[in-house]
């Protein structure tokens, strides 16, 4: 990882105060949970980051890729005034809303 001072995450919020990707997180286990948590740590001090951990979706949607046990793990995320917004499909090959098991 590059040193210096890292991005800003914030979580995507809905109107209603909910924090889904947050949500979506806590339910995993503790394994997979640390995996993405890794991955997102790896973003936030290393940006830019490319392929295979991250990959350009285009219109400003990035995901990070966390390869799980049995399974892989996107979060997606667009890079905003210099913060990180996430929003995590988890499965692969389907984008889904945020937490959204596919």
């Amino acid at each position: 990882m590059k040193a210096g001072r890292p991005r800003r995450v914030v979580f995507f919020k809905t109107d209603t105060g909910n924090e889904p990707v947050r949500e979506w997180l806590k339910g995993l286990p503790k394994e997979d949970c640390k995996i993405i948590g890794t991955d997102i740590l790896t973003v936030q001090y290393a940006w830019p980051v490319g392929r295979p951990l991250v990959d350009n979706l285009g219109d400003g949607v990035w995901e990070v890729r966390s390869r799980l046990d049995n399974r892989i793990a996107r979060t997606l995320f667009a890079v905003v005034n210099p913060r990180l917004h996430q929003e995590t499909a988890k499965g692969a090959g389907r984008r889904t809303g945020a937490g959204e098991e596919t």
